[in-house]
């Protein structure tokens, strides 16, 4: 039979009033992504040089008719979503898709 704690208020540790914002620490983190960009296949090579310059871009697969998998190491969503657009937007791109997210709490 569970026990009540006394010293716990149930309702303030469910609506987390119970924890201290000074006693809080977030852990280290990161997105990782992995994007499919479709670019002109004439324009590969010029499309993979621009995009290796972006931060924490590399390219991990290309194909000759115009594809290219892009493992993306952000910092943050924010930053990832960024990284995004700039690869949707670089010259001679027809489209940028997300294949895979994840968070990764141990970088």
């Amino acid at each position: 039979m569970a026990r009540a704690h006394p010293e716990i208020d149930r309702r303030a540790l469910i609506t987390g009033r119970l924890l201290k914002a000074d006693r809080l620490v977030m852990p280290p983190g990161g997105e990782i992504a992995s994007i499919l960009v479709q670019a002109r296949p004439e324009r590969l090579a010029d499309v993979a040089a621009a995009i290796v310059t972006l931060a924490g871009c590399e390219i991990y697969g290309r194909d000759p008719k115009g594809k290219l998998v892009v493992v993306v190491d952000a910092p943050d969503a924010g930053s990832l979503g960024t990284t995004f657009n700039q690869l949707a937007l670089l010259p001679d791109v027809y489209s940028a898709s997300l294949v895979f997210h994840a968070i990764d709490a141990t970088t």
